[in-house]
């Protein structure tokens, strides 16, 4: 087993070149920053990825740990339309933790970071009873977008599949050591393990979203949240969201396509609100702001809950 400085370079070997705006990488004690453009604004985020918390090894390989922890963290930057400039990864590992499975992790980290123009420019390991990765990214914004500015009148849009990463998951706990192979259950299983950052098209909501989010923690959760800190109600057609995937694996999971749509999470597709006459390449409308407070099914009496992800109260 490699030493913590021997295991540092192979990482280092791993991740490469810094990107431009990172005038000192990985080698010292610390990155340093030079940003081309002083006129934007900096955006700074950060996520954790806890085993058994997070994810179980025994439903994802070490290549998907690592590009799953360092996308969900990206994923905050396209909620605020910036442009990721680097990345930083504390990693701790149990003391038996084979190199060939950090390198996998790297790898994941690595391939994650490339496709969406950017790249691990340091971080930090240490020894712990069970593998975490904690991902910093920092960004730049011209316009960011936040979660306060929905409006009534404007339209909920929705960039991604709503519920197929959630089926996934769900479909791995059934059959973790029998996986299907039909096309619905691949396509869910790898909207789980493998999401995408969706930097381009937050991009694309600059100066035309009113509000912008990342659903991770299922859309009914992270809608309330725009609805709580604009002050507007929102109503969901629930017949937009339903992918035809997503209600075929739920009827055969036995689940209700609806719940995990609107409470299973993981998604990381992006939520914005809108002009209706304004939606960005990508964007689909699923509902409306409206006058009020809360989110409700459209055209029914029904108020949906926060129930979502937790981390303090969901297992």
């Amino acid at each position: 087993m490699a030493s913590e400085f021997e295991r540092i370079a192979m990482l280092q070997a791993l991740f490469g070149k810094a990107p431009d705006d990172i005038s000192l990488g990985i080698g010292d004690d610390a990155a340093i920053i030079s940003p081309r453009d002083r006129s934007r604004d900096l955006v700074w985020t950060i996520d954790s990825f806890v085993q058994d918390v997070h994810f179980r090894a025994d439903l994802m390989g070490w290549y998907d740990v690592g590009w799953r922890s360092l996308m969900t963290a990206a994923s905050d930057l396209a909620a605020m339309a910036a442009v990721p400039m680097g990345a930083l990864a504390a990693i701790v590992l149990p003391a038996s933790f084979p190199d060939d499975d950090l390198l996998a992790i790297g790898r994941g980290q690595a391939d994650a970071s490339r496709s969406i123009g950017t790249a691990v420019v340091g971080g930090n390991l240490s020894r712990g009873s069970e593998v975490s990765i904690a991902t910093t990214l920092i960004g730049s914004v011209a316009a960011s977008v936040r979660r306060d500015g929905a409006r009534p009148g404007h339209v909920l849009a929705v960039c991604g599949v709503i519920g197929l990463a959630a089926a996934g998951l769900r479909l791995l706990m059934q059959h973790p050591d029998d996986v299907p192979q039909d096309l619905d259950a691949l396509e869910a299983i790898q909207a789980f393990r493998r999401p995408s950052a969706r930097i381009s098209d937050g991009l694309r909501c600059a100066g035309v979203a009113s509000s912008l989010i990342d659903v991770s923690d299922g859309l009914a959760q992270d809608a309330g949240h725009i609805a709580e800190a604009s002050r507007v109600r929102i109503d969901i057609d629930l017949d937009a969201v339903l992918d035809d995937r997503l209600v075929r694996l739920a009827a055969r999971l036995g689940i209700d396509a609806a719940d995990l749509a609107l409470h299973g999470g993981d998604d990381y597709a992006l939520l914005a609100t809108m002009p209706p006459d304004a939606l960005p390449e990508g964007f689909v409308a699923i509902g409306r702001c409206v006058h009020g407070q809360g989110v409700w099914i459209a055209g029914s009496d029904r108020r949906l809950d926060a129930r979502g992800h937790d981390h303090f109260r969901s297992a």
